[in-house]
C-alpha cells in the first residue's frame, strides 16, 4: 500500500472519518471493534481507531519472532539503508504529517516530522514492545523504533488511542522503504486491552514506555515475573530557578515558553518557578504580560501559539487543579477563569484553555506537587541558594529543570545539587538527540538516546574460547 498526496490530504479532511487498521506482519490487518478519536479543537469524532485486544497483539508478537532472525542478520549497514530510505519518505511528505498531527493532537500547525527524521538517519538484537505517548506523536515513536530497528530488534509498537494517524500513515510507507514485513508492528488500542497483553507477554523481553508514573507502575507489575528490560520515561514536575542577577528579559521569553508550549503538554515544561525574592516582584509582573501575549486558538492560524488541549476529560483535570489552588487561597492572574478566549463559533466545544499563572499555592498543595500537563505554572518567592535548591527538589519527580543565573560559578553549583536527569542553564530544551536522556525519582527509570539506546536496545555477551 503507497502513500500518494492525494490520499492524505483527503484523509485529513474534517468531514472525512478515517477509519486505521493495525499494521502486522507487514500488513494492515483490520479490526472488529473500534474507538473514537477526537479532534480536539472541536470536540467532534473524526477518526476510528482499533480496540485491539489479545489476538492483534499474539499476531504482532508472532510476526515479530518471525522476522527477527532474518532482521537481525542484515548488516548494520542494510538496516542504515533501509531507516534512511524511511526518514527520506517521511521528509518527502511533511506537510501531511504536519496537517494530521496538527489535527490529532491540535498541535500548531508546523512540520513536526524533521524532529522525527534525526533519529531515523543517525540511529545507531530480540523484540521489544514500545509504547509511545500522545504528545509529539510521531517524535516519541520514532523516538523508540530508530534505535530499536537499527540495532537488529524487530518491534510491536502501541501508539496512543488518542493521537494514532500519524503512526498509521508511517506503517503505509515502511513496504516502500524496504522494511521486511514483520520488522515494525504496530497494534492500536488502550492501555488496558493492548497495552496490558503486550507488556505481559512473556515472549516481550523488553518494554520501552514513554507515560504516566501510574501506568509505569502497572507496566512494572505485569512485567515483573519475567525479569523483562524496562526503560520508562515517565512524568516530570519541572522547576526553573531564577536568580536576582539573570537576564531577566531572557528568562521571561524563555520560561514563557518553557511553561506553555504545546499548551503545556510535554514532559519537559516548566510548571513551578522560583524567583529570587528582590526580584520576584519584577519578575511576575513582567511574566504575566508576557503570558497574556501567549495567544490560544486554532492551530491552523499561524499567529496562534497553542491549541487546544488533548481531551474533554484531560481539560476538565487540568481546570479541577485551578479551581484546586483557588480554594487554597491562591491567585490566578492570568488565563483559566480571568481572560475569556476569544474562538470561532465552531471551536466552541474544542478543549482550548489560555496560559494560566499562579501564586501564592501551599508547598504541600497537589497543584505544586502532581504533574498537572497542561497551560499552568505556579510561581513562588525564594530566599538564598540552599532554600532554592531545597523548593526545586521538594517533590516525587525528577525530570528536567532550568537555572538562571549570570555567575557561572553559582550555575555549576546549584545544577550539581538538582535532582534531575536534565538541566538547563539559561535556555531551555537545548538538545543533542545523541545525549542521554531520562529522569531520577518518579520519572523514571534508564536512559534513551544515542549510545544509551543502543545499550538498551542490545544485550552484552561474553564468549570464552580455549585453543
Amino acid at each position: 500500500m503507497s502513500l500518494s498526496r492525494t490520499e492524505t490530504r483527503s484523509s485529513i479532511e474534517p468531514r472525512t472519518m478515517l477509519v486505521l487498521e493495525n499494521f502486522i506482519g507487514g500488513k494492515f490487518v483490520p479490526c472488529r471493534s473500534h474507538i473514537d478519536s477526537y479532534d480536539p479543537s472541536t470536540g467532534e469524532v473524526y477518526c476510528k481507531v482499533p480496540d485491539s485486544g489479545e489476538e492483534a497483539v499474539e499476531d504482532a508478537v508472532a510476526a515479530a519472532k518471525e522476522a527477527f532472525p532474518g532482521w537481525a542478520a542484515q548488516s548494520p549497514e542494510q538496516r542504515a539503508q533501509i531507516l534512511n530510505k524511511l526518514a527520506d519518505l517521511i521528509e518527502a511528505h511533511l506537510e501531511e504529517f504536519a496537517q494530521a498531527e496538527s489535527k490529532d493532537q491540535d498541535q500548531r500547525l508546523q512540520p513536526d516530522g524533521p524532529r522525527g527524521l534525526p533519529q531515523l538517519h543517525h540511529a545507531l538484537p530480540s523484540w521489544s514492545g514500545l509504547i509511545s505517548p500522545w504528545n509529539l506523536p510521531l517524535y516519541l515513536l520514532t523516538w523508540k523504533i530508530a534505535p530499536a530497528i537499527a540495532a537488529g530488534n524487530t518491534v510491536v509498537a502501541k501508539p496512543s488511542e488518542m493521537t494514532s494517524v500519524t503512526a498509521w500513515m508511517m506503517c503505509k510507507m515502511m513496504q516502500q522503504a524496504g522494511v521486511p514485513p514483520g520488522v515494525v508492528n504496530v497494534v492500536f488500542g488502550t492501555g488496558p486491552r493492548a497495552g496490558d497483553v503486550l507488556v505481559g507477554h512473556p515472549d516481550v523481553p523488553l518494554i520501552s514506555f514513554t507515560g504516566s508514573t501510574a501506568t509505569a507502575r502497572r507496566i512494572t507489575e505485569r512485567s515483573a515475573p519475567y525479569c523483562k528490560k524496562l526503560s520508562l520515561e515517565l512524568g516530570g514536575k519541572n522547576p526553573a530557578v531564577i536568580f536576582a542577577d539573570a537576564d531577566l528579559d531572557r528568562c521571561i521569553e524563555t520560561t514563557v515558553r518553557s511553561s506553555f508550549s504545546n499548551q503545556g503538554e510535554i514532559c519537559l515544561c516548566t510548571s513551578r518557578i522560583y524567583v529570587e525574592r528582590s526580584v520576584y516582584p519584577v519578575f511576575l509582573d513582567k511574566f504575566v504580560a508576557a503570558a497574556r501575549k501567549w495567544k490560544t486558538g486554532v492551530p491552523s492560524d499561524a499567529t496562534n501559539n497553542n491549541g487546544a488541549l488533548i481531551s474533554k476529560d484531560h481539560l476538565e483535570k487540568v481546570r479541577g487543579f485551578v479551581t484546586l489552588a483557588k480554594s487554597e487561597g491562591a491567585t490566578v492572574h492570568c488565563g483559566e477563569g480571568v481572560d475569556p478566549l476569544d474562538l470561532p463559533e465552531r471551536y466552541a466545544n474544542g478543549y482550548f484553555m489560555g496560559a494560566t499563572v499562579i501564586t501564592g499555592v501551599p508547598r504541600g498543595s497537589r497543584v505544586m506537587q502532581e504533574e498537572i500537563f497542561g497551560p499552568v505554572t505556579c510561581v513562588s518567592p525564594f530566599d538564598g541558594e540552599d532554600e532554592a535548591v531545597a523548593e526545586a527538589n521538594g517533590v516525587r519527580y525528577g525530570l528536567a529543570a532550568t537555572v538562571w543565573s549570570r555567575d557561572v560559578a553559582k550555575v555549576h553549583r546549584v545544577a550539581a545539587r538538582l535532582q534531575a536527569g536534565l538541566v538547563w542553564t539559561n535556555c531551555w530544551l537545548v538538545r543533542d538527540l545523541m545525549l542521554p536522556f531520562g529522569g531520577m525519582k518518579m520519572s523514571g527509570v534508564g536512559r534513551e538516546g544515542g549510545k544509551d539506546s543502543y545499550h538498551f536496545f542490545t544485550e552484552i555477551k561474553t564468549i570464552t574460547i580455549k585453543h
